[in-house]
């Protein structure tokens, strides 16, 4: 059972003893924290937070007690209920109120829940404010309000009709030629808020819709983790309805795949690629994506006359780097989609909508489209860490041993050889170490993977 605190928020497992665990108590703690920060930000009468929550069979338990716990801090609070990430972040920026808790643990087994925080932007905190509330969390540095001066909570569920309206009103979303093509899709929502909002979406955009694992109630019929091994049943069911593609999603609704009409994965790393090819074809500019995506969103940048930019992983250093490079779209290669002209955060919803556009003006198959892009091949492997184990110092070695190569350490240590790369990262929300690598063949890229797996064990004589 596991307790990670972390600048991006907090996230564990249910059950168990406090502070090792996301038991009520650590639930109220961090809550307590990060309002706590909320009213150190400006100095007004009245502060109001947005919460909303994935399908988790915990989340209610969990809502009740973050909300209740800024109300005893004399927050007020909106809830929105079972939402998406992308919507609460919306709902934020809308609302201007003064932050926003999604309570999710995105791809994460069912066992585990998560406070994900938001500034009052509805954008992710940074490194510096996400350490100011483990401090607060740390030092018990709490003032609750008294009687007079409680928070309340007020409802507001129709946020993700609000989501799906701003979409459409989209220069770059085609209703027409959506509705023109009348596309069949299966959907596969993990039985999450997914299966709530993406067919609301495909509905309004004329799409018919196959429902796979989409009614909300939190028992993931798989590894919630959109990856090509947890999606057999969504490949049978898109062959078996002889649909022209599949959709999944996480259970918070950031990150997007698509199963092509003969039931093949089309790439969660290409999911970026594709809808980036769209948004150049028709605005001229930069793309950002984290160091840990594939190098076909540089290849297609550079197609369309733009210059492509890395940043570290997580989604607050993607946006930091589209806004510092004026990037048109960016995002990250686990199929996060972020869309400016919507708003600064992974959109699967807005993804779904361009990528449909794309497709209808195309007049293609998945499989086609697919065929336009330059093939790389890419392996995600990791190792589980003990408390023992010198991460830092591993990675150092790491880099001494590929001096001659062109290296970054700006997140972990990636090595950019000629015709593949590895990157080397401890995860934010796991204990682990990450190893990614990208080839001209999967076979390549796996024992790119392999080896290093077998260098970092030699090193820390595992």
């Amino acid at each position: 059972m596991t307790l990670i605190k972390s600048i991006s928020g907090i996230r564990g497992t249910i059950g168990g003893k406090p502070g090792d665990n996301l038991t009520p108590i650590d639930t109220v703690k961090y809550a307590a924290a990060y309002g706590s920060w909320v009213k150190q930000q400006r100095n007004k009468e009245n502060y109001r937070v947005v919460v909303g929550r994935d399908a988790r069979i915990s989340g209610d338990m969990i809502q009740q007690l973050v909300m209740n716990t800024l109300v005893g801090l004399g927050i007020h609070v909106l809830d929105v209920g079972l939402s998406t990430t992308p919507t609460v972040e919306m709902a934020v920026a809308m609302e201007h109120a003064d932050g926003g808790i999604i309570l999710t643990a995105s791809h994460n087994p069912k066992q585990w829940n998560a406070l994900k925080l938001l500034n009052a932007k509805g954008e992710f905190l940074n490194a510096a404010a996400g350490q100011v509330i483990l401090d607060i969390a740390e030092k018990d540095n709490f003032q609750f309000a008294e009687v007079d001066d409680l928070g309340e909570i007020s409802k507001n569920e129709a946020y993700i009709d609000i989501h799906i309206d701003e979409i459409l009103e989209l220069d770059l979303v085609d209703q027409e030629a959506i509705k023109k093509a009348g596309f069949k899709v299966v959907v596969d929502a993990v039985n999450s808020t997914g299966g709530i909002a993406v067919p609301l979406l495909l509905d309004a955009l004329g799409v018919r819709t196959v429902k796979l694992f989409c009614t909300p109630n939190g028992q993931f019929p798989h590894n919630p983790e959109p990856l090509k091994e947890h999606l057999g049943d969504l490949m049978s069911k898109v062959k078996e309805e002889k649909a022209d593609f599949g959709i999944v999603v996480d259970p918070d609704v950031d990150r997007l795949a698509f199963v092509d009409e003969n039931g093949d994965m089309f790439g969660e790393e290409y999911t970026l690629v594709a809808v980036a090819d769209y948004i150049l074809k028709n605005k001229k500019g930069n793309t950002v994506s984290n160091m840990s995506s594939s190098r076909a969103l540089r290849d297609v940048t550079e197609k369309h006359g733009g210059r492509y930019f890395a940043s570290a992983v997580g989604e607050v250093n993607v946006v930091e780097k589209m806004k510092a490079e004026h990037a048109v779209i960016g995002g990250e290669g686990n199929g996060g989609i972020i869309y400016p002209e919507l708003h600064y955060g992974r959109d699967s919803l807005v993804g779904i909508a361009l990528f449909l556009s794309h497709l209808a003006q195309k007049n293609c198959s998945v499989s086609e489209l697919r065929k336009q892009y330059p093939s790389y091949f890419m392996s995600k492997k990791k190792i589980e860490l003990t408390p023992q184990l010198d991460v830092d110092g591993i990675l150092k070695a790491i880099e001494s041993n590929y001096t001659s190569e062109k290296i970054s350490t700006i997140d972990g240590v990636k090595i950019d050889f000629p015709e593949n790369w590895v990157h080397l990262r401890k995860s934010n929300t796991e204990p682990i170490i990450r190893i990614y690598t990208e080839a001209k063949s999967q076979n390549e890229a796996d024992a790119l993977a392999d080896r290093f797996i077998s260098e970092i064990k030699s090193i820390a004589k595992l």
